[in-house]
């Protein structure tokens, strides 16, 4: 289970300092990633950014490209395959197109609170970064850790949804993600995969009637100004994944590569706590901005519960019956 802190950075730091590594040829790398500027996201990829610097002597002196300037999560990844560019905060749930396997933590409700998501998600020998760093490893790409994209919630501009029944319908746009999609398809909802980048517009001109994302992304991306309606579903917890180029990996030192592993080990501890100090105010803004917020009743709940769940078996030719078994242990969920 990972420790949150929000000192590590200055841990991090003063270790590697005085370590006064030997370093190789100097580096001028970008960064990339979809979200908002001053996000948590984006705050803690300037962080590493930072850590990076300061521990390499500015032998390291990363650029962070944020809100998708260097495009969406598939045309980043496939530029840090190749080299094109260096470091990437990546939403691996986004990846699909790249390899299916890259969204196994979309399975519907496998956590229900963030004490579950610290010990299945964060687990670095449980199956869900097993998984997503060998996949990941096999497309060029290196996951240094783990960061928070929280449990998702379901908006719309139709109604309020308080039950399943008030699924049935709704055209939502969900990321290529088998698991969502199948999800939202088993609720009655039109599912609708479309890059996040083209997203706000979507919503704004009725393309789609919703989305699914957590408070943090609908609130800093200002996806609630086109939405009246947020359902707090929590049918998904998902995690990013900071991530560099393998290629780029190879040309660091081996101190080097001990400074990039340990900046962004901080910098993902220090992005949770963040992200869940600021949840509250993440809704009260969404609310503020006009959007009802709905807690389902715990018989509502269950009743979505039990759908996502039921679609475990069925995605085990998506995602392997031997991983999902391994899930199963680890979260001690039934054969359903």
């Amino acid at each position: 289970m990972r420790v949150l802190s929000t000192t590590a950075s200055l841990i991090v730091l003063g270790t590697l300092m005085a370590a006064q590594p030997t370093m190789a040829q100097d580096m001028r790398a970008r960064l990339g990633h979809v979200f908002a500027t001053n996000s948590p996201v984006d705050q803690a990829s300037r962080a590493f950014a930072q850590c990076v610097a300061d521990g390499t002597n500015d032998a390291i002196s990363i650029t962070v490209f944020p809100d998708s300037q260097l495009g969406g999560d598939e045309a980043i990844a496939r530029d840090l395959s190749r080299g094109g560019i260096d470091f990437a905060f990546l939403n691996p749930g986004s990846l699909t197109g790249l390899d299916p396997l890259l969204d196994i933590h979309y399975l519907p409700y496998i956590v229900s609170n963030n004490e579950e998501a610290d010990a299945v998600f964060y687990n670095p020998d449980g199956i869900l970064q097993t998984t997503i760093r060998d996949t990941l490893a096999k497309h060029g790409m290196k996951a240094l850790d783990f960061f928070e994209l929280e449990f998702r919630a379901v908006t719309n501009s139709k109604h309020p949804v308080e039950s399943v029944a008030d699924m049935e319908g709704l055209r939502l746009r969900v990321p290529g993600s088998a698991a969502i999609r199948g999800f939202f398809e088993a609720t009655g909802a039109q599912a609708v995969t479309l890059p996040f980048p083209e997203l706000f517009v979507a919503l704004q001109q009725g393309t789609v009637d919703g989305q699914d994302n957590g408070a943090s992304i609908t609130y800093n991306s200002r996806l609630f100004e086109a939405q009246k309606y947020m359902t707090r579903l929590n049918h998904v917890y998902a995690m990013g994944t900071i991530t560099v180029s393998e290629p780029v990996w190879g040309r660091l030192s081996p101190d080097q590569q001990n400074i990039v592993t340990e900046c962004a080990h901080s910098a993902a501890t220090d992005q949770i706590a963040a992200n869940r100090a600021a949840q509250a105010e993440f809704i009260q803004g969404i609310e503020d901005g006009g959007v009802e917020v709905t807690e389902l009743s715990p018989e509502a709940m269950q009743e979505f519960v039990e759908i996502g769940r039921s679609l475990w078996q069925q995605l085990e030719d998506v995602y392997g019956a031997d991983r999902i078994a391994a899930l199963r242990a680890e979260v001690g969920a039934d054969g359903n």
